[in-house]
C-alpha cells in the first residue's frame, strides 16, 4: 500500500489544483526552495487522514488552511488522496478488495 497520487486544491499555499503523482512505493522525498510549499504538502496528508489537532498543520482555525484564508476568492480547501491497495492490506469487506482506495476531505470558508 502507497501514495499513488494527492490532489490538492485551494489548500494553503496551493490556491489553483496540483495533482502530484509518481510516488515511489518504497521511498518519497520533497524537496524545493524556501517557502515553496514542502510542508504543505504533508500537512494536506496528515489533514486528508484526519488530523484532529489543527496546531499540528501550524494552524489556529479551519480557515487557515484555506488559501489567503479565503480572502483571494478561494473558499474551500480540498485534499484528496489516492492510495494504491494492490497488496491487499486493505482487503475488508467494506472496502470490497478495491485496488485503489479514495480518501478526499474539504473545509468551507465560515465568514464570521
Amino acid at each position: 500500500m502507497f501514495i499513488k497520487k494527492l490532489v490538492l486544491d485551494g489548500f494553503k499555499s496551493y490556491g489553483k489544483r496540483v495533482e502530484i503523482t509518481d510516488f515511489d512505493p518504497s521511498f518519497n522525498a520533497i524537496t524545493g526552495f524556501n517557502g515553496s510549499g514542502k510542508s504543505n504538502i504533508l500537512d494536506a496528508i496528515c489533514f486528508v487522514l484526519g488530523l484532529s489537532k489543527l496546531e499540528l498543520a501550524r494552524c489556529h482555525t479551519l480557515n487557515d488552511l484555506i488559501y489567503k484564508n479565503g480572502h483571494a476568492g478561494v473558499t474551500t480547501a480540498s485534499v484528496t488522496m489516492e492510495i494504491d491497495n494492490t497488496d491487499g492490506k486493505f482487503s475488508h469487506s467494506d472496502y470490497c478488495n478495491s485496488p485503489v482506495i479514495v480518501v478526499r476531505r474539504e473545509v468551507c470558508h465560515v465568514f464570521l
